[in-house]
């Protein structure tokens, strides 16, 4: 079954839908540009493995892995004296501690390499939450920046409408963006904006620049995993997104789903 959006379907960017679509995505636009790119390049899945340190309720702390933590110590008073070395019992109660507890993070993307020696043409980054807020965003606009300091080109897709807009000198306002920076043409960069109402814009992805620049239909793409992946059934339309749409764009989306609703049901 079809999604009821034209574009990115606000309800993929939930929690426990997200991490699978990514992954859907990473996947797939490999298998569709490596047919493209070649002989002479190839696409890789890269992974990048990193720590970030989480109280045990969840909540991400301040502190970098590896910086000593601060412990909450009881210190008992009226301790037992004790001769010989020999233990003795208390009845002192301890205090309740709260650790930082370091979580493991996997950030995957896509590389375009030269077949030749190897070397990395392209960055293609599909932007997960984890890359816009929190310690991560950090992070990744390290990484970012290295890349876009490089004479290696970088496509930012940014299909999240959750967290602060990655930095870009752009005033329109937009619920996604996909950037295209090309080593060559740094300062300046192509960036692609558009809305839920929208479909996604094909793309090209940036070689050298000598080599024609193969397109990127990642709306086919997407809508391509969402039927095949049978996410409808993942999803609850009876309520609203998360983050949930300004008032006018969720009066849109619940006649689209309306109309979808009509469309198949029974199906």
């Amino acid at each position: 079954m079809k999604t009821p959006f034209p574009g990115m379907d606000p309800y993929l960017e939930q929690k426990g839908i997200w991490n699978e679509i990514h992954m859907d995505l990473i996947a797939d636009v490999r298998r569709n540009l490596v047919a493209k790119v070649g002989p002479n390049y190839y696409v890789k899945i890269e992974q990048l493995n990193f720590l970030s340190l989480s109280s045990s309720n969840g909540n991400a702390a301040d502190e970098t892995v590896g910086k000593p933590d601060v412990f909450v110590i009881s210190q008992p008073k009226n301790l037992p004296i004790t001769s010989g070395g020999t233990a003795v019992m208390t009845k002192t109660k301890p205090m309740v501690a709260i650790l930082s507890i370091p979580k493991s993070h996997i950030h995957r993307y896509l590389t375009v390499r030269w077949a030749g020696n190897h070397e990395v043409i392209t960055v293609i980054e599909i932007i997960s939450p984890a890359n816009k807020v929190g310690h991560g965003r950090k992070q990744y606009l390290e990484k970012r920046h290295n890349v876009l300091s490089s004479m290696t080109n970088l496509v930012e897709i940014d299909l999240l409408r959750k967290g602060k807009p990655l930095p870009m000198q752009v005033t329109k306002e937009n619920h996604y963006r996909i950037l295209v920076s090309r080593a060559d043409d740094r300062p300046q960069t192509d960036v692609y904006l558009f809305s839920v109402r929208q479909s996604i814009p094909d793309i090209p992805i940036p070689l050298y620049p000598e080599d024609p620049e193969p397109i990127l239909s990642l709306n086919e793409i997407l809508h391509d995993i969402y039927v095949k992946g049978y996410y409808h059934r993942q999803i609850n339309y009876g309520k609203p997104p998360i983050p949930r749409l300004l008032k006018k764009d969720a009066v849109w989306a619940e006649s689209m789903i309306q109309n979808w609703s009509d469309r198949f049901s029974g199906l």
